[in-house]
């Protein structure tokens, strides 16, 4: 009988959704981080719950032929880049089974998937850092990643996926914080000052934030001395949350030093962005996805465009150069100002932006523009599409819309009702439809969609994260 700390040396048969190996043995299904399929590894086991456990590995007896050199010293503890021990092809391949894998078993769709679109710079390539700060169980602050599934901080000097920038600056305020008695935050004892280090580089210029437990924070004269001497162009703000939640950022941002907002351009379109707006953190892959979305919704230039979730506006700017007109939807303010300031600087009088939910204002837009050929792209959060919103696009006859998705699984269940094979029952779950009984794959029933191009794209090299373009036309 296996128990708990026990050491195994066994085959490892597969790989799991979140980079795991999978370790069959008498009865139990383990999942073991760091090994890959095909290798045989010696691991300890912390946790069986039922038939399924988890491991650690001790060693590896025989590694695989696509194991890789991992470069984060870290790598394992940290909860971020679990495929770093994965050959780059070898991530790209997983990538794509992972989408597949989702789509068949949440949203019943068997559909060939392409390989992943690989991204230029598997290593360096992120434009934003984000890390926590806080205290480690002997009370010194700390800067790092969680560790996976905890708030548990592994304390970093640097990161191999964020470019040389982000360690200076990480140095910076490790130096900032010791010179001035600035304690990171302690969440059990809520004591502490500084809660999060966030910063995005824009064309060579940095958006710098520090996330505060406290509206007061000392001695940022002394912070503002190092980051001037490393770099030459930012901005600084001052974010107040001492709110009890995992959400980053509070209300209340403060301008400590330059301008607040930086201006960019990206294939043709003059762009800003402030500390809270999206933007894709891999601008190369980012490039390549939004130009194969474009061409995807923009077939003619007489399509009437609706971009949903459409962050800063700089998709929905692009989409307005190609098509007749544009509606942007935004819940966030921020964003939706980014957008405005965007339309005017880009002279882009057919292009509407509009700051709201998009389950208020889609299905106002379709109306609006009834009659005209009306496209729609929705790039939604991780958490997906909302079901009010998919019960709309129903029952709007929109012939042919994209998907952006950076969820696999949320994606898979979004695309499983568009297509009709899921469907909610009495108690507002979802469950397979029973019409499809006896339909082929390639069969879709009339006024549902039907996946015409799928595509995954690396956004996130060396990570469990993948990004997915979706295009789907309705069967009349």
């Amino acid at each position: 009988m296996i128990e708990k700390n026990d050491i195994i040396c066994a085959l490892v048969e597969g790989m799991g959704m979140n980079g795991e190996g999978i370790i069959k043995q008498d009865g139990i299904t383990f999942f073991v981080p760091g090994c890959l399929p095909d290798e045989k590894v010696c691991f300890k086991v912390l946790k069986i719950k039922g038939n399924i456990g988890y491991g650690k590995v001790e060693e590896i007896l025989t590694p695989a032929e696509d194991r890789a050199r991992v470069k984060c010293p870290v790598f394992t503890r940290c909860g971020g880049c679990c495929l770093q021990h994965l050959e780059y092809d070898a991530q790209l391949l997983h990538k794509s089974k992972i989408v597949k894998e989702n789509l068949r078993k949440i949203g019943g769709l068997h559909l060939d998937v392409p390989m992943a679109v690989k991204s230029d710079l598997p290593y360096g390539y992120r434009n934003k850092l984000q890390l926590p700060i806080g205290v480690d169980k002997d009370g010194n602050s700390v800067i790092g990643f969680y560790a996976e599934r905890s708030h548990r901080i592994v304390p970093i000097n640097s990161c191999a996926i964020h470019p040389a920038w982000a360690d200076k600056l990480i140095a910076i305020v490790k130096c900032y914080m010791q010179e001035c008695a600035v304690k990171g935050y302690d969440e059990v004892n809520k004591t502490g000052v500084l809660r999060h280090l966030v910063a995005r580089e824009i064309g060579g210029k940095y958006i710098i934030t520090l996330v505060s437990a406290k509206r007061t924070v000392p001695a940022l004269s002394r912070l503002l001395e190092h980051l001037e001497r490393s770099f030459e162009n930012f901005t600084l703000y001052l974010n107040f949350n001492d709110a009890d939640t995992n959400v980053i950022f509070g209300k209340e941002f403060q301008l400590i030093h330059g301008m607040g907002f930086f201006e960019a351009e990206e294939q043709g379109i003059r762009y800003e962005a402030g500390p809270v707006t999206f933007l894709q953190v891999n601008e190369n892959v980012r490039g390549k996805l939004y130009k194969d979305a474009l061409n995807t919704v923009c077939e003619e230039g007489d399509e009437v465009v609706i971009d949903a979730y459409s962050g800063g506006g700089l998709l929905t700017a692009m989409l307005a150069k190609k098509a007749k007109r544009v509606y942007g939807i935004e819940l966030e303010e921020e964003a939706s100002r980014c957008a405005d300031r965007l339309k005017a600087k880009n002279g882009l009088e057919n292009m509407t932006n509009i700051c709201g939910y998009v389950e208020e204002h889609l299905s106002k837009v379709m109306e609006q523009e009834k009659g005209e050929k009306v496209r729609l792209i929705l790039d939604p959060p991780r958490a997906g599409i909302a079901r009010s919103v998919l019960k709309s696009l129903l029952k709007s006859g929109i012939e042919k819309m994209t998907l952006i998705s950076c969820n696999p699984a949320t994606l898979a269940r979004d695309l499983g009702i568009l297509s009709g094979r899921l469907i909610e029952n009495e108690q507002g779950e979802l469950v397979k439809n029973p019409a499809y009984e006896g339909l082929t794959e390639q069969e879709t029933l009339a006024g549902y969609y039907k996946v015409e191009k799928i595509q995954p794209y690396d956004m996130f090299p060396q990570t469990k994260h993948v990004e997915t373009i979706v295009c789907i036309e309705r069967r009349g």
